[in-house]
């Protein structure tokens, strides 16, 4: 049965206990689960959010990324065991959550170019970090669910088809990938048939808007999204990541320099959006029941 779940991104990259009413405002909602991202140094606050989160009745995935110090595809080996470290790091965080799906473009450094075309040298590079991250992974029961990102963070991996290469060169059953509209929308032809590609590897679904707003309210096709998910039987996690400037850090980070819609109303109308979707193309959710809506 599918879950729906809300990236806190929208709020702050910083996991503490500044969560906590957000989280609480998130289950009142309907919301199953939340998705915080892994990079904060505070250890115990993730077992502190991840109690939180189980305690209410509430699930949690993460997500995360490397920088160029650490880049799995960097032609030094020593930066190359340091992107694994990282990556162990991350999998203990998520481990201390009690989560179950690791998501993100950590199969190289976002927003790092080499200005070439991504060559077999980085795929494996790439591969050999991950086989070893998703075997320390299984230790855990943690999937790794490696995203393909727009062509404009990154370039070892646009689109399903170099992110299905790479998982199977991983070959590494924790290793698995993961669908995001707002990537997809700008890299590949048509949504149906990427979802249909990667099918077989995937196990993590994000649904975005164009803008990285409300879903529903730009030019996504998600009638297509939710088709295509409904005729793979598709039972994994429907999580919103949506952004906004409330953690400056972060949101300059990614190229934020905007507001797109309130964090509320996206949780809000991006919630009644997913249910609409999942019941009219017959996607069967778990329990949630709206209580806010």
């Amino acid at each position: 049965m599918n879950k729906i779940g809300f990236n806190v991104l929208a709020w702050s990259a910083v996991v503490s206990d500044e969560l906590l009413p957000i989280i609480d405002r998130l289950k009142a909602i309907g919301y199953d689960g939340i998705e915080c991202f892994i990079g904060s140094p505070d250890e115990a606050a993730y077992k502190r959010v991840g109690e939180h989160v189980r305690s209410i009745g509430m699930e949690a995935t993460c997500v995360f990324v490397v920088g160029k110090d650490e880049n799995p595809i960097s032609e030094s080996a020593a930066v190359r065991a340091k992107a694994l470290d990282r990556m162990k790091w991350t999998i203990d965080r998520a481990h201390d959550m009690q989560a179950r799906v690791i998501c993100g473009p950590f199969h190289s450094a976002h927003a790092v170019f080499a200005h070439h075309a991504p060559d077999d040298r980085e795929y494996e590079w790439s591969a050999g970090v991950l086989r070893a991250a998703g075997e320390y992974a299984a230790q855990a029961n943690i999937t790794l669910a490696l995203e393909a990102l727009n062509r404009f963070e990154c370039y070892l991996c646009n689109t399903m088809e170099q992110l299905t290469r790479l998982v199977k060169t991983v070959g590494q059953p924790n290793v698995k990938a993961m669908f995001d509209t707002h990537h997809a929308n700008i890299e590949e032809k048509k949504f149906t048939t990427a979802i249909q590609s990667i099918a077989p590897l995937l196990a993590h679904v994000h649904i975005s808007e164009n803008d990285r707003g409300t879903p529903g309210d730009g030019h996504v096709d998600f009638d297509k999204v939710f088709s295509a998910l409904a005729h793979i039987n598709y039972s994994g996690w429907l999580t919103i990541e949506a952004f906004s400037r409330n953690d400056p850090d972060f949101a300059n980070s990614i190229g934020v320099w905007r507001e797109y819609s309130d964090p509320w109303d996206i949780a809000e109308g991006g919630f009644k959006l997913i249910r609409q979707m999942c019941q009219k193309h017959g996607l069967d959710l778990q329990k949630t029941v709206n209580h806010a809506l």
